[in-house]
């Protein structure tokens, strides 16, 4: 990445000492096996987009903000997608020719170094699987796979090509989320032990999506791609063939936070859901779930809830809990706090911020700001002790029940497009050699704890996993 941070900090010994955050942003934690860099002519990269459906477009719209990045080929079985897909690049200056079979793209350009995949879930694995064996680095939308079967096979591929595969979990690459794990939790260690986190992601009720008129594919052609109907089609996260539902759907991108910033795999889950709501959709509409993650320092709790028919609850965000402190972190900075519980050791201020360098342009820079005083102080009500009687002495507060939290701002902030820094993390390990952020090997382990919520809840039994089960 083009941005660079100096950011001292200073908490017990680490308060005296001074770290860099952009050198940990280019040393992160996890490294493709065997793959192969240096692709493309000079440093511009030649790439395809598989799947021109919404989270087609919002990569797209990110990456063309990326000026070694060409677009040279899209393809969607639906024209409706593919044709303006075309027509949008084309306008940015890119030759990007629409296609609709996958393997007609590859095999007519040629020239391409990597594929950016946005299908839906159980296309994931094929599409892939082929792009790396066609000589392509690849760029797949999460979740790896609707299946562990799935997921495993991409990883492997990944390593028998040397190809690489980066995993769409992309708060892996926003410099607050790094910021939060590298700094604040392992290297300050300022929530002390972490001992439980809550996640949620919560959505009002919506409506199927349809078909524009005069924009239905035949029967055949749909067959000929594994799909049923249109209504199929166009709301295929709904759908068990294709997908694994809002647990898969929206969960994936925080239950990978937990994985991530714990650096642990969970031992066991249990769940409950239900298709409580939507009549007309096989997946459950709303999930809950309790993991059990061993750590160095203990067991650590986790809950995770996904609700489609309510906005309620403060929408999404991860919440990490310790003896110390807690962390409150979405890609929404309004949902973003860190809490200072009263025992903890002070918390010195950053000392200095400075930007070393921006892009060119001028925009998109990381800012880290000095840290900021404590905006707001949460109290809790204080304990009254008093004898047998109201007159039968002063009263006594128990100083335990008022002690406050500090609410502290990250003091991190960047205004690029949130899937941007992970797909710029993609094509510097392709040009540069820098480590990936969320390869396929770390995104398999995610996907199986995703999963397991849904095998959970079918089985309406407590799951366990052993540490095998996590590698691919």
């Amino acid at each position: 990445m083009a941005d660079l941070i100096s950011i001292p900090l200073s908490r017990r010994d680490f308060l005296s000492t001074s770290a860099k955050l952009g050198a940990v942003m280019a040393a992160a934690p996890y490294i493709s096996r065997g793959a192969a860099v240096g692709a493309g002519k000079g440093d511009t990269l030649n790439v395809a987009l598989i799947g021109c459906g919404a989270e087609g477009k919002i990569l797209t719209t990110a990456a063309l903000n990326i000026p070694n990045l060409r677009f040279k080929a899209v393809c969607d079985i639906w024209p409706y997608a593919a044709t303006p897909m075309s027509r949008l690049l084309q306008k940015y200056k890119h030759d990007a020719k629409p296609f609709e079979d996958y393997r007609e793209m590859l095999s007519a350009v040629p020239e391409l170094d990597a594929v950016i995949i946005a299908t839906p879930d159980f296309m994931h694995a094929e599409h892939t699987n082929a792009c790396l064996k066609a000589g392509k680095h690849v760029y797949c939308e999460k979740l790896m796979s609707n299946t562990v079967e799935g997921a495993r096979s991409m990883a492997r591929t990944a390593r028998e090509t040397k190809k690489l595969l980066q995993i769409g979990h992309q708060r892996r690459s926003n410099p607050r989320y790094q910021h939060a794990r590298d700094k604040i939790v392992r290297e300050a260690h300022m929530l002390g032990r972490i001992t439980n986190i809550s996640g949620q992601w919560h959505r009002a009720v919506t409506d199927d999506f349809g078909v524009p008129k005069g924009q239905e594919m035949t029967e055949e052609k749909l067959h000929k791609y594994g799909y049923a109907n249109m209504h199929e089609f166009r709301n295929w996260r709904w759908f068990k063939k294709y997908a694994g539902g809002p647990i898969s759907d929206l969960g994936a991108h925080q239950i990978d936070v937990y994985n991530w910033m714990l650096g642990a795999n969970p031992r066991s889950c249990i769940a409950s859901g239900g298709v409580d709501y939507y009549k007309t959709h096989e997946w459950y509409d709303n999930a809950i779930a309790i993991y059990e993650f061993p750590t160095k320092e203990g067991i650590v709790r986790a809950t995770y809830d996904v609700l489609t028919t309510t906005s309620a609850g403060g929408g999404y965000h991860e919440y990490f809990m310790g003896d110390e402190g807690s962390l409150k972190i979405s890609e929404n900075p309004k949902f973003t706090k860190l809490y200072r519980e009263a025992r903890a050791p002070e918390w010195d201020p950053y000392v200095t911020a400075k930007l070393i360098s921006r892009p060119e342009s001028g925009e998109g820079a990381v800012v880290v700001k000095p840290w900021e005083k404590p905006r707001q102080k949460m109290a809790l009500p204080a304990k009254v002790l008093r004898g047998a009687g109201a007159a039968a002495g002063p009263a006594i507060v128990d100083v335990r029940e008022t002690a406050q939290l500090s609410a502290w701002e990250l003091p991190v902030s960047f205004d690029k497009p949130i899937h941007q820094p992970h797909i710029e993390n993609f094509v510097d390990a392709i040009t540069k050699g820098v480590p990936l952020n969320c390869p396929g090997d770390s995104a398999f382990a995610t996907a199986v704890t995703v999963l397991m919520v849904n095998e959970a809840i079918a089985a309406k039994k407590e799951l366990t996993k052993s540490p095998e089960d996590f590698v691919a």
